[in-house]
């Protein structure tokens, strides 16, 4: 019996179109993405790339064998194979060094300080065993795909033993990792964040008033709000703060918050909503907002700020949370996570809201980031409210997977960025990003409306698996401000450093990648509601009152 090669003998073996293709991909991979990234982050995608290229040239050179082109003297094969290997290193070496100007590059369109070094030995460190742990791997894999078929081979031909065994192979590892391996640390998440929902926080203390959820009198124990419904709940602004920052009369904004642990369905969940509504009065506000938290359970505090300052706190807002794991995470294992919630709160608040006499009802709005926004899109369908739409919705930062910004961003006008597109007239869809909005916009708002804020450096919303083998969209013609001159597409490896601006999307400041800023919040909300006194300079003080606010 063939013993199993020690791992010292699974090193990868010598091929030029994969030394070649090996080393683009790492010198690819450390030019600028959509977000700076950490060493850590960055040896990660540099050994996968490593890896990538690795494999599709050790492809190619098979298929020139099998093809049986005739091979090169051994001479010339030698001389090549070093003048390669020298140049590869050199190459590599450069791009290291280059990294840092490049980062700094990125850094700077952010407004962040640049960096003295990006650690470029312990980037080429950390890759390089990211690459040997995947090349063992797929050597570990092989080995046991030709185990499989020398036994199959005693029963079935050799092809049909070998597509059999590959098969198999492909079975066993991915439910391997599938099943075993992403459950486990699937369910460890949940543990560590369903721990974080029940943390009490000294700054979101149980309100008094009886008009605020968890509030002696109200349907929903405080207890059961978890940690982010409490924050939403504590935070402000209240009347006062509201007055002193308009200069007007206000009044206290409404928030309705129902935790996951409220009720065991998501129906149930829903009813509490509407009865906590009922009973605070909500419908009798000018504005209502179904806002679909985050993936953790969160509704964005500075957009909600946003839409209490400019409705001077004439407004409801409800929420219903589904989950407690981050959205990106949600995102990637199961993109339709918390539909069956959201859509459960909309049809009984729209049901209830539109038995109402249409001149005594709020105007209602729809709202979400993130995982939320696709979760707060996904809500309805058009046969539900034909009849009696809603006025509108703010969809930010909306994954690249929402149905109809897909659709609205691919059928976009032409001569527009898919960064910023306009579509149609504008009448019913509007783009706008932290510099402003579409300037091309033929008519007014019409009665029904939907505007999207979404940064161009924001990864949620323009990773693109297709970036595996064409250029995305947004990469083509002019650059959005936030994203670098330096950025380029490389098959394979710009599918790779998307993947990991997805996941490191909020590390920026505030105002780029998926950190939404106050400002942004603030004149969407204005643009959507069609306040005309809300003008770019009130908006600008009403901003400078509030970022310059003790926390």
């Amino acid at each position: 019996m063939a013993k199993l090669q020690p791992p010292v003998a699974w090193l990868p073996k010598f091929s030029l179109p994969a030394l070649v293709l090996a080393t683009l991909f790492f010198v690819v991979s450390l030019t600028p993405g959509l977000v700076p990234r950490d060493t850590m982050g960055q040896a990660v995608l540099s050994g996968v790339s490593l890896a990538a290229g690795h494999a599709i040239g050790l492809v190619l050179s098979a298929l020139w064998h099998r093809l049986e082109f005739p091979p090169l003297p051994l001479s010339v094969q030698a001389y090549l194979h070093g003048l390669a290997a020298f140049l590869c290193l050199l190459v590599a070496m450069v791009a290291l060094w280059q990294a840092s100007e490049w980062q700094n590059g990125l850094r700077a369109v952010m407004d962040m300080p640049p960096v003295d070094t990006v650690r470029p030995l312990s980037i080429a460190a950390g890759a390089a065993a990211v690459f040997l742990a995947l090349v063992w791997f797929a050597r570990l894999s092989w080995f046991v795909v030709v185990k499989m078929a020398a036994a199959l081979g005693r029963v079935l031909p050799g092809p049909q033993a070998f597509l059999l065994a590959f098969t198999l192979t492909a079975l066993l590892f991915w439910n391997i990792g599938n099943g075993v391996l992403v459950r486990a640390a699937l369910t460890a998440v949940d543990r560590v964040y369903a721990g974080l929902d029940g943390v009490f926080e000294e700054a979101s203390a149980r309100p008094a008033e009886p008009f605020k959820t968890g509030a002696p009198g109200s349907l929903l124990d405080w207890e059961e709000l978890g940690r982010t419904g409490r924050a939403m709940i504590a935070a402000g602004p209240d009347r006062a703060e509201i007055e002193a920052a308009t200069g007007g009369p206000a009044l206290d904004p409404l928030r309705v918050y129902v935790g996951l642990n409220a009720a065991p369905t998501p129906e149930a969940r829903a009813a509490l909503a509407l009865a906590e509504l009922k009973r605070i009065n909500a419908f009798s506000r000018s504005t209502l907002v179904i806002a679909t938290p985050t993936g953790t359970g969160a509704v964005n505090p500075f957009g909600q700020q946003a839409l209490e300052y400019i409705l001077r706190g004439d407004v409801a807002t409800v929420s219903v949370q589904y989950s407690y794991v981050a959205s990106w995470l949600a995102l990637l294992t199961d993109p339709e996570y918390g539909v069956e919630t959201a859509r459960a709160v909309f049809a009984t608040v729209y049901d209830h809201w539109r038995s109402l006499p249409s001149d005594a009802r709020p105007a209602l709005y729809l709202t979400g980031l993130s995982l939320g926004a696709l979760n707060s899109e996904l809500s309805h369908d058009l046969h539900q409210v034909v009849g009696d739409p809603y006025d509108g919705a703010l969809w930010i930062g909306p994954p690249f997977n929402s149905p109809t910004w897909s659709e609205v961003t691919r059928n976009r006008n032409p001569g527009t960025p898919a960064w910023l597109p306009t579509y149609r007239d504008g009448r019913a869809v509007r783009f706008m990003n932290q510099h402003g909005r579409t300037p091309s916009t033929a008519a007014p708002w019409g009665s029904f409306r939907i505007l999207y804020l979404q940064y161009p450096s924001d990864a949620v919303t323009f990773f693109d698996p297709r970036a595996a083998w064409r250029r995305p969209d947004w990469m083509s013609g002019p650059r959005a401000p936030d994203v670098s001159p330096d950025l380029r597409w490389l098959p394979a490896v710009s599918f790779l450093q998307l993947g990991v601006d997805m996941m490191t999307a909020i590390k920026p400041p505030r105002g780029y990648g998926h950190r939404y800023s106050f400002d942004s919040y603030a004149r969407a909300w204005a643009m959507l509601l069609g306040h005309q006194d809300w003008t770019d300079a009130a908006i600008d003080a009403l901003v400078r009152h509030v970022t310059s606010a003790p926390e």
